[in-house]
């Protein structure tokens, strides 16, 4: 039966996406796992893969159309003698309004076929899997669906017994299908109202990207859901920096150098194993203290910005937290990195020092609990220990903290922590 391949949500929250690329034509056969097209998010360029194999009949989106709503058919998927005429395309415009069998909530293409159940409804199934039942002699009514919303895989029925009906998902309804309602645009002057102030002005008009869209959303959200509060703290690099020129020198044969920021990441992560009630996130209706310091850190791409995750940065080396920096750093640049690669974390690092801003305030990013804003190493006049006046180089930094997960007293513990890390950095190391 011929099937249509649909627009996958390769993330928990992606709503739309760009067809960036085909890997494949009209009248191509495909297997299961082969590549069929790289879809563009709001974040990153992912490879879309086959689920089922068969005959690709037509391509119902042309390569590098935007704006792809998730669930909208993209091409259709036929078997041999078969025609694609056999499904009746929906023009992306109108798929929002008839939801497609199922929607994918993975990287994998989202493919079913439907056969019919005892009691006249539908169960759905790929078509791989309805030729491996049917040789087994399976009945489809009775295997438990894993794939997207109950359809039915390779994987169920190669290894399927006979199960009760009632343990197998029922058919999504239309209301489950449809995308999620879209965030609410932030409030403020209408689009017309502004272009009518600036009507006599000259200006280029910028269309707002998908990541744009999604920074101005999540922003929103942050300041007027998230009771910010903030902590600030100067800091002395002396130690650190001097600390960092001999761990570069003997790590230099590696060819390994290490950032003042790759402190940062490390002292961050112990500091949350030291305060470990500052190491949360809130939930809506509870709050999650994790155990590993997973540190978010952000980074400036065209257009917007990436918040790559370390995970378990507090078991790390310098020099591991920073060759993974790197890399994440480098992806996000392109574009390249997983969902699962900047989803998550309980705190995040904004660095604008190397910019050469001395202190700002950060915007948390939800769900996380803070986040540290870093402002530049900047030489200063200080009172010294016996009393007298000397220089050193400062580094301002500014927590931004969630009350509702963080109270004052324990985000100035994290502080202290924080502040004793860098400015002993030998105890990094231990």
């Amino acid at each position: 039966m011929a099937v249509e391949i649909l627009m996958p949500a390769l993330s928990p929250t992606m709503e739309e996406g760009t067809l960036a690329k085909w890997l494949v034509k009209e009248g191509d056969v495909v297997k299961s796992g082969q590549i069929l097209a790289e879809i563009e998010t709001d974040k990153a360029t992912m490879e879309f893969e086959a689920v089922d194999e068969g005959t690709v009949g037509k391509i119902l989106i042309a390569e590098g159309t935007a704006g792809v709503k998730v669930n909208t058919p993209i091409a259709v998927l036929i078997e041999e003698g078969e025609s694609a005429d056999a499904v009746v395309a929906k023009p992306a415009a109108a798929a929002a309004a008839t939801p497609a069998p199922v929607a994918a909530a993975a990287p994998v293409a989202a493919v079913a076929v439907a056969a019919p159940k005892a009691d006249g409804a539908r169960v759905f199934a790929s078509p791989l899997a309805r030729r491996i039942a049917k040789d087994k002699g399976l009945d489809l009514t009775k295997v438990a669906g894993s794939g997207p919303h109950g359809r039915i895989v390779r994987a169920d029925v190669e290894g399927a017994t006979q199960v009760a009906a009632a343990a197998a998902p029922a058919p999504v309804a239309a209301a489950a299908a449809a995308p999620a309602a879209k965030a609410a645009a932030p409030a403020g002057m209408s689009a017309e109202t502004v272009l009518k102030m600036y009507a006599d002005r000259q200006f280029t008009e910028v269309p707002l990207d998908g990541m744009r869209r999604t920074i101005a959303a999540r922003l929103t959200e942050a300041k007027q859901t998230i009771p910010h509060f903030y902590l600030r703290r100067d800091i002395r690099l002396d130690a650190l920096m001097a600390f960092r020129e001999q761990l570069n020198k003997g790590l230099e044969a590696r060819g390994v150098k290490l950032s003042v920021n790759d402190f940062i990441i490390k002292a961050c992560a112990l500091a949350l194993q030291a305060v470990p009630d500052s190491n949360a996130v809130w939930a809506g209706d509870r709050i999650l203290k994790l155990k590993p310091s997973d540190v978010a850190v952000a980074v400036a791409v065209e257009g917007g910005l990436f918040t790559p995750v370390l995970r378990d940065a507090e078991k790390k080396t310098l020099s591991a937290l920073s060759a993974e920096m790197k890399d994440l750093a480098t992806r996000a640049k392109t574009k390249k990195l997983a969902p699962h690669e900047y989803q998550g974390g309980s705190f995040a690092i904004s660095n604008l020092g190397m910019m050469g801003v001395e202190n700002f305030d950060a915007v948390i990013n939800p769900p996380h609990g803070a986040i540290l804003a870093v402002g530049a190493g900047v030489k200063k006049p200080v009172v010294l220990k016996d009393g007298t006046i000397g220089v050193a180089t400062v580094m301002s930094v500014t927590l931004s903290v969630d009350h509702r997960v963080i109270d004052g007293a324990l985000g100035a513990e994290f502080l202290k922590a924080l502040v004793e890390s860098l400015e002993n950095p030998i105890s990094m190391l231990a």
